[in-house]
């Protein structure tokens, strides 16, 4: 039989773990929140850029008549060797699967290009931890934001591939305080690089995000760019209804929000209008300069849904653990009380077993 003192000592254990996961949960939801908010934010901009360059595309010559090449680099299509696949996990942890996942993504992202060169950039610590135990023996060459900005002849000069798989560049701590500067940051040393020839084509694996129970996993093509305004989806991953049962629980007893905004439905409908523009540059000039910030904008939403999607998924997670813990309480509770029953049986039976025996 327990001790009652250890089961009580167990359950006040219980209890402040409880306590713990709660606030956390509380912590998270608001969180979620004011992700959501930034999120549905910048959504406008991407859609009423993507629109112009829609209108841009009617008005100018993409492709050369001739040779059917290409004006643009970036719609350049090349034979894949050399690849740019950016991960975008969360850098703590205590969130359910959603970093997990991300990398299960991305590893069978790369089971699919196997024999291909393959740089990483990695975003956030559980990407970057996962792919340095998993590719020991390659050859890291590491760059911080910082150093992305800086010009291509003050970095140093790679002088070969050591392995398929490199990891070529480490963003940590920066999904904490997200600024678009930093997504620019990535997106334009990834367009030079591109420009360059030193990649041929560039991915992201992340979370999308539409609503706390309307989210999927997906590798996305970044460039080439195929088609203006519709995401090249590679791979996608939906929640599974276990996960949109208890994320909607999760939900309902925080707060938030589950459904997607009617203003950012609004801001849908308008950037699909068909509206014909009047540009005072060149049509050709100024779809040369707006392509790259297409890019930089596409990165970006992938940031910022994929912070949404880390709160979400602690907040679930955080929602399941006060359950278990709650639950663990109550059954901690009935064995105390039957141990305490059994002690308290046990004394009187030695009381009436000592008076017979006098």
């Amino acid at each position: 039989m327990p001790n009652i003192l250890d089961i009580r000592r167990r359950i006040r254990s219980v209890v402040n773990t409880r306590q713990i996961t709660k606030a956390m949960k509380v912590v998270s939801a608001a969180k979620l929140r004011r992700a959501q908010d930034r999120a549905m934010a910048a959504r406008p901009y991407a859609q009423m850029l993507t629109n112009v360059l829609k209108s841009l595309v009617k008005r100018t010559e993409i492709y050369d008549p001739e040779t059917g090449a290409p004006k643009h680099p970036l719609l350049a299509q090349r034979p894949e060797q050399n690849i740019l696949l950016i991960v975008v996990t969360g850098d703590k942890g205590l969130a359910g699967a959603f970093s997990t996942n991300v990398t299960k993504a991305a590893s069978r992202f790369l089971e699919s290009k196997a024999g291909k060169n393959v740089d990483i950039e990695a975003i956030g610590r559980k990407g970057r931890d996962f792919f340095r135990r998993r590719y020991p023996a390659a050859r890291v060459q590491t760059r911080s934001l910082a150093e992305t900005e800086e010009s291509e002849e003050a970095r140093p000069k790679p002088e070969g591939r050591a392995a398929e798989v490199e990891i070529t560049g480490e963003h940590i701590g920066i999904l904490n305080k997200l600024e678009f500067s930093q997504a620019r940051a990535l997106a334009e040393n990834v367009i030079e690089r591109y420009e360059q020839e030193e990649i041929d084509s560039v991915y992201v694996v992340f979370n999308e995000f539409k609503s706390v129970i309307a989210q999927r996993l997906v590798v996305e093509q970044v460039l080439p760019i195929e088609q203006i305004g519709a995401p090249a989806v590679r791979l996608s991953e939906e929640m599974s209804e276990e996960e949109k049962k208890k994320a909607k629980e999760a939900a309902i007893s925080a707060g938030v929000g589950m459904h997607q905004s009617p203003a950012d439905e609004a801001a849908e409908k308008f950037a699909t209008a068909d509206v014909d523009y009047i540009y005072e540059q060149p049509p050709e000039e100024l779809f040369r300069s707006l392509l790259p910030k297409y890019v930089s904008i596409q990165i970006f939403r992938a940031l910022l849904e994929s912070v949404a999607a880390e709160h979400a998924a602690r907040m679930t997670a955080m929602d399941s653990a006060t359950n278990n813990a709650t639950d663990m309480i109550d059954s901690l509770t009935l064995v105390m009380n039957r141990a305490r029953q059994a002690k308290i049986t046990k004394e009187i039976i030695e009381i009436v077993s000592g008076a017979a025996a006098m």
